[in-house]
């Protein structure tokens, strides 16, 4: 009888199937080790905010629309590049809008208020309202002429880009992370600033759930009705939201603090005020021809001195850092961009200041100054040294 028969006592062992490598407990498993794997990965916050900070600093030394342009592109095209899918991250569009809004509230302030610029080629004249005597200087209606709405432009297009900037930083740096590496003597005020910061993002998130919500039942989202009754919803889950943050910061001891020596407590308030002035007076001295040769030894003493005073105050604080983040060489290169785009543009505005703010009496096209614009260009080394934000899971591998 073969051994195969059906009344063998050994019967033959089933043949073994080949395990696909894409499923079993083991490829169920191997996902949740990438985020790890991202998370050591990722990029110090306090490097996304330097450089965002160097592109403003250099975009508040410029009034060129051409280079506030380049700005505002090598914003977008970083975090277009880097932004993750976070929900803190899609606020970056919420302060493009705003920025444009700024520039559209300064053309009618230029329009109905007046502007200080001479022009003479007049576009209309509107009817101009009487002000007492009082009111030297303030003008309502009258003249409106091109040379009044090109510095009008240039000026709120010189807010727009700061605002953009911020945004960047916004959108790339998480908040969380950036709480939890800030000194210990800051914590406090650093709570209240990301809350306030992650106010916005919060706050979009939810009227868009809410008008998808609408749409879904058929019922209107755009115009005055639909704004009045997706507010309110709005308003009601801020409200909710608050009060859970409250309570979760209570339980988790916010405010508490270690008792310290008095003399301690005395050595961090002389230290950290005394650096504050120090950084006052060297910063004035630096600004100022005069004091150039005592501004500087000046700063770099008041910066020391706060941040012996930051250091001793940090002592009061009773928390831990679990898993801090690393500033690497990654991160370095991308602070180092920021600050490079302000260097640039700081040392252009010294030899070269008319390139940096054109003129529009007479009027004139603004031309594109080759050196500055190629310092703004070392800002997109943060697209190329970065880590790239992970890959959004396809539906087909969320079901398999």
């Amino acid at each position: 009888m073969s051994s195969t028969g059906a009344g063998s006592p050994h019967p033959a062992p089933r043949p073994r199937l080949a395990r696909d490598p894409g499923t079993g407990p083991s490829a169920r498993r191997r996902p949740l080790a990438a985020p790890r794997a991202h998370r050591s990965n990722a990029l110090h916050p306090g490097a996304w905010w330097l450089w965002a900070l160097g592109l403003g600093t250099a975009a508040s030394r410029t009034t060129n629309p051409l280079l506030l342009a380049l700005l505002i592109g090598v914003a977008g095209y970083v975090v277009a590049a880097r932004r993750t899918s976070a929900p803190w991250a899609r606020s970056y569009g919420a302060f493009v809008k705003l920025g444009l809004a700024v520039i559209g509230i300064r053309l009618l302030f230029a329009v109905f208020l007046g502007s200080p610029i001479p022009g003479t080629h007049l576009l209309v004249t509107l009817p101009e309202v009487p002000l007492p005597e009082w009111a030297q200087g303030v003008r309502i209606g009258g003249r409106v002429t091109v040379e009044g709405l090109v510095f009008a432009l240039y000026d709120g297009l010189k807010l727009a880009a700061l605002l953009i900037c911020v945004g960047a930083a916004n959108a790339l740096a998480s908040p969380a992370r950036l709480l939890k590496s800030l000194p210990g003597a800051l914590y406090e005020a650093g709570v209240a600033v990301v809350v306030a910061m992650t106010f916005a993002p919060h706050l979009i998130a939810d009227v868009r759930r809410l008008r998808a919500a609408r749409r879904l039942r058929g019922r209107p989202d755009k115009g005055l009705r639909g704004l009045a009754q997706v507010g309110l919803p709005v308003l009601e889950g801020a409200l909710e939201r608050s009060v859970a943050l409250a309570a979760a910061m209570d339980a988790r001891g916010y405010g508490r603090t270690a008792e310290v020596p008095a003399a301690v407590r005395r050595v961090t308030a002389v230290l950290t005020l005394g650096g504050l002035v120090g950084v006052c007076a060297g910063t004035y001295g630096l600004l100022t021809a005069d004091g150039a040769r005592y501004g500087l030894p000046v700063l770099l003493a008041g910066v020391a001195a706060a941040l012996g005073g930051l250091w001793l105050g940090g002592r009061r604080s009773v928390r831990t850092r679990y898993r801090p983040d690393v500033w690497g060489v990654r991160a370095w290169l991308v602070a180092a961009s920021g600050v490079a785009v302000a260097a640039v543009m700081i040392r252009a505005g010294s030899y070269d200041p008319s390139a940096l703010a054109p003129g529009v009496v007479p009027l004139a096209a603004p031309t594109l100054p080759l050196w500055p614009a190629a310092g703004v260009l070392l800002g997109l080394v943060p697209a190329c040294v970065a880590p790239a934000p992970p890959l959004a899971e396809t539906p087909s591998k969320e079901a398999s």
